[in-house]
C-alpha cells in the first residue's frame, strides 16, 4: 500500500508521509512534549477532503486521528492518518440571533474579536489559541461557565463527517444521540467540520490579573477562599502560584519572580466587580495589577498564556471540598518548600454555579458537583525535568487524595490518563455504546478513546 500516492489521488489538500519534507513539522502537535507517530498527515482543504480521508481509511482498515492544532494531543495516534482540519475556516457572527458559526480551524481569539464588536462573548477558556471545535468537543470550561455552563451545552448544531465517510448536520432533533455524545465526549464519534453555538451579552466586562510576591500566598489564598465562597455567578476568580521564567520576553518586575496571582473576570459593572474583590484590596505589596474594564477581545490577555507551540505537562484534580484545611494542604503540598518548582504553575479555578447544575438537554459533559479544580503545569525542556515534573505532580495528587474525587475534566486529561477518568460510569457506558454502534470498525480515534480500558 502506497498510502501517500493513494491519499494524493483522493484529496485536494496537502499529503505528507515519512520522508517527505515538512512531515516532521506537520505531525507535531501544539504541545511539543507529546510524541505523535502517524502513517501520514493530511491537511484537509475542505469538508469534502475530510469525508474522502475518512472513507479511504474505512476501506483500508486504517484509523483517523483528527486535530486542528493538537492542543489536546495525547500521543495515541500509532497507525493512524493524522487529519489536520486547521484550514477549515469560516467565521460568521449573527448578532441579532446571538449565534456564531465557525469552521473547525477557527480559534477562540478570532471569535472573541468578532463577537466583541457586537457586545457579545463566547464561552472561551483562558487562552485565545485553541480551536473552538476542539475545546468544545471536550466540554469547555470557560471564564463564564459559572454563569452559562459548559461551552458544549451552548452548541446548537454540528457539521460532521460520520465514520462511514458521510457528511451530515446534526442537532438535538435530527440526531439526538450523536449530538449528545459530541458535546463533551470528545472526537470519537464523528469528525466535526463546523459548529454553530450561542453567544451571550457582554455590555460590561471587568477583569485582569493581580500579582504579589509568593510570601503573600497565605493572605491571597484566604481572600480567594472567602471571596469564592460567596461569589455571584457573574464573578470568576482563579488563584495561582507561578514561577515566572528568567527570560527576556517576561517583563520586569515579573522576570524570575516566584509569585502568587489572582485572575478575575466579572460580567457586570466594573465598580461592582471591584467591590466584590475587596478582600484582595487589603493585601499589600502588589507587584502588578491589570484589573479594569476589559474588552471581550482582550480576554486572552488576563493569563497571557503562550500562543506559540511549546512543551507542557498537565495534571488536574477536582476537589470535593475547599475549607481552611484543604486550602492549607494545597499550599503546603505545592509550595511548602518555598517554590512550586519543578512545576511552573499550580492553579485553583473556582467552578460551581451553572457548571454544577445539570443542563436541560445537556451533552455528555454533564456537570461537576466539585466546585474547585486544581491544575499542575510543568514545562519539560529536558527528559530529566520532565521526570521531575511528573514525580511532583503524582506526589501532590497522592497527598491530596482525601480531598479529590478522581474525576477530571476531559480537556484536562494528561499523560497516562483515560477517558474513563473524565466520566461517571453511566455516562461512560452510554458513550461506549454510541461508539460501538456509530463506528464499529474503529475508524475514528479521539485523543482519549472511550473504549480504552
Amino acid at each position: 500500500m502506497n498510502i501517500g500516492s493513494e491519499l494524493r489521488r483522493t484529496v485536494r489538500g496537502r499529503v505528507l508521509v515519512p520522508g517527505d519534507e515538512g512531515f516532521e513539522t506537520a505531525r507535531t502537535p501544539w504541545n511539543l512534549a507529546v510524541e505523535q507517530r502517524v502513517l501520514a498527515v493530511v491537511e484537509a482543504e475542505d469538508a469534502d477532503d475530510v469525508a474522502a480521508v475518512v472513507g479511504y481509511a474505512g476501506l483500508s482498515g486504517l484509523g483517523v486521528s483528527t486535530q486542528p492544532s493538537g492542543h489536546g494531543a495525547s500521543g495515541d495516534t500509532e497507525g493512524t492518518i493524522l487529519l489536520r482540519t486547521g484550514r477549515l475556516r469560516g467565521l460568521r457572527v449573527r448578532p441579532d440571533e446571538r449565534l456564531a458559526r465557525v469552521g473547525a480551524g477557527v480559534s477562540w481569539g478570532e471569535v472573541l474579536t468578532e463577537a466583541s464588536g457586537h457586545g457579545l462573548l463566547g464561552l472561551a477558556g483562558s487562552s485565545p489559541a485553541p480551536s473552538v471545535v476542539g475545546y468544545t468537543l471536550g466540554g469547555g470550561v470557560s471564564w463564564f461557565g459559572r454563569k452559562y455552563g459548559f461551552a458544549a451545552d451552548s452548541v446548537r448544531s454540528l457539521d460532521v463527517v460520520t465514520a462511514d465517510g458521510a457528511r451530515a448536520r446534526v442537532d438535538a432533533d435530527s440526531d439526538p444521540e450523536l449530538f449528545w455524545a459530541l458535546r463533551g465526549g470528545g472526537g470519537d464519534f464523528a469528525v466535526v467540520t463546523g459548529m454553530e453555538f450561542a453567544l451571550y451579552p457582554a455590555p460590561h466586562l471587568y477583569g485582569g490579573r493581580t500579582v504579589w510576591p509568593a510570601d503573600r500566598a497565605d493572605e491571597v489564598m484566604a481572600a480567594f477562599r472567602e471571596t469564592t465562597a460567596e461569589a455571584p455567578e457573574e464573578l470568576t476568580v482563579w488563584f495561582s502560584l507561578i514561577r515566572f521564567p528568567p527570560l527576556p520576553h517576561v517583563p520586569e518586575p515579573l522576570r524570575g519572580l516566584s509569585a502568587v496571582v489572582a485572575d478575575v473576570t466579572y460580567l457586570g459593572d466594573p465598580e461592582e466587580g471591584r467591590a466584590l474583590l475587596h478582600r484582595f484590596e487589603k493585601i499589600g505589596g502588589r507587584v502588578a495589577d491589570t484589573r479594569g474594564p476589559l474588552p471581550v477581545a482582550g480576554l486572552g490577555g488576563i493569563c497571557a498564556e503562550p500562543t506559540d507551540p511549546g512543551p507542557g505537562m498537565f495534571r488536574g484534580e477536582l476537589l470535593t471540598r475547599f475549607d481552611e484545611t484543604v486550602a492549607a494542604a494545597v499550599l503546603d503540598e505545592v509550595a511548602g518548600s518555598g517554590t512550586v518548582a519543578p512545576l511552573a504553575v499550580a492553579q485553583l479555578r473556582h467552578l460551581g454555579g451553572a457548571l454544577a447544575r445539570p443542563a436541560a438537554g445537556g451533552g455528555a459533559c454533564g456537570h461537576f458537583e466539585e466546585e474547585y479544580l486544581l491544575g499542575l503545569l510543568g514545562v519539560p525542556f529536558t527528559p530529566e525535568s520532565g521526570a521531575a515534573i511528573g514525580e511532583r505532580q503524582r506526589a501532590v495528587s497522592s497527598a491530596l487524595v482525601p480531598y479529590t474525587s478522581g474525576r477530571k475534566p476531559f480537556t484536562n486529561l494528561g499523560a497516562g490518563e483515560k477517558a474513563a477518568n473524565a466520566f461517571p460510569g453511566d455516562v461512560l457506558a452510554r458513550l461506549r455504546d454510541v461508539k460501538r454502534r456509530r463506528d464499529p470498525l474503529g475508524v475514528l480515534r479521539s485523543n482519549y478513546p472511550v473504549l480504552d480500558a
